[in-house]
Order: structure tokens, then C-alpha cells, then sequence
């Protein structure tokens, strides 16, 4: 879908790259706390040594989620910007600094809400608050408003490339605003 948004087969490989960046660091934090028993006071509960079955899969489900909206959110700024004329360059930093802030706010506001589920009694409920805050907070603000906007500097025109074939899939599927 991000291909038909953008035209470009490098900008969504981008975004799983990232997206990976995130879960790898949220997965990390989780293996930390829960299953070496790291801030287990703070937290309040007792080490198992694991982590339950189903968080893996559920904080992929919805951290990949979250972070694809925010990802659909900065790039769909970026790409209006270039489409009005802008240098790669000038519509990334445009397009940062129209939607960094509010992706940084909506973040923060998911964070807060995952973290309250750390008050919850049941160990999958803490597993699951606090590996989708992390990885929240991670992608909201290291990702999204630092790596991002970083690679696509470096990328330059390169990021909206796509080969003559899915060039002209892209003509006519694309996403259009409205």
C-alpha cells in the first residue's frame, strides 16, 4: 500500500526496515524486564523467567500497526510537498517539521496509555503495556522524527525511484488525494 501512496519500492522497504528497528528494540526491553527479571519491583511482579506466548505475536500485530500509521502520517506530508515542487531534501524537512510535533503528541499520548496498563495485575497485561510503549516511544521519536527523516536525506532521489514495470502499475493504481 505504501507503494501505491509513494511510487517508490525503496520508501516502503524503508518502512519495514524501521518498523523492525522498533519491535527489535520493544522485543529487547521486554526479554530485559520480564524474563531477567530487571525493574520486577518496580513493576510488581515476580520473574518467570519468560515471556507469555501470545505477546510476541500481539505486540507485532499492533506495534507494526501503530507504527505504520505514524510512518503513512510523515510520509503522506513528504510526499505533498514533493508533488507541489519541492527537492527531496526541502520536502523532508517540510514535511517533518508540519507533522513531527503532532506525531510526537499522538505518541506520547499512546505511550501514556500503554504504560497505565502496567498497573494491571495480570503479568500479559504489564508484558503487553510495556512492550507497546516502548515500542512507541521508540518509533515515534527516534524513528520517525530522527532515522527517517535521516535515510530519506541520504537516499535523495533514490527514494522515490521504481522500475519502468511498477511504474506504470503505479500510474494507474495510485492513491490520489481528494
Amino acid at each position: 500500500l505504501l507503494f501505491l501512496m509513494t511510487g517508490s519500492i525503496l520508501v516502503p522497504l524503508k518502512a519495514l526496515l524501521m518498523n523492525v528497528v522498533s519491535l527489535g528494540a520493544s522485543f529487547g526491553v521486554l526479554v530485559w524486564v520480564f524474563q531477567y527479571g530487571n525493574l520486577s519491583d518496580l513493576l510488581g511482579f515476580t520473574p518467570t523467567g519468560g515471556i507469555e506466548t501470545t505477546i510476541p505475536l500481539l505486540v507485532l500485530a499492533f506495534g507494526f500497526g501503530l507504527a505504520m500509521d505514524y510512518e503513512v502520517f510523515l510520509l503522506s506530508r513528504i510526499k505533498e510537498f514533493r508533488d507541489g515542487g519541492m527537492s527531496n531534501n526541502e520536502a523532508v524537512v517540510a514535511g517533518l517539521q508540519r507533522s513531527g510535533r503532532i506525531i510526537t503528541s499522538a505518541g506520547l499520548i499512546v505511550v501514556l496509555v500503554f504504560a497505565g496498563f502496567v498497573a494491571g495485575q495480570l503479568i500479559i497485561i504489564k508484558q503487553t503495556g510495556v512492550a507497546l510503549a516502548v515500542a512507541v516511544a521508540i518509533d515515534a521519536t527516534l524513528i520517525r522524527c530522527l532515522l527517517v527523516p535521516a535515510t530519506m536525506t541520504l537516499l535523495g532521489e533514490w527514494n522515490w525511484w521504481a522500475p519502468k514495470p511498477l511504474q506504470r502499475a503505479y500510474a494507474r493504481f495510485q492513491v490520489r488525494q481528494g
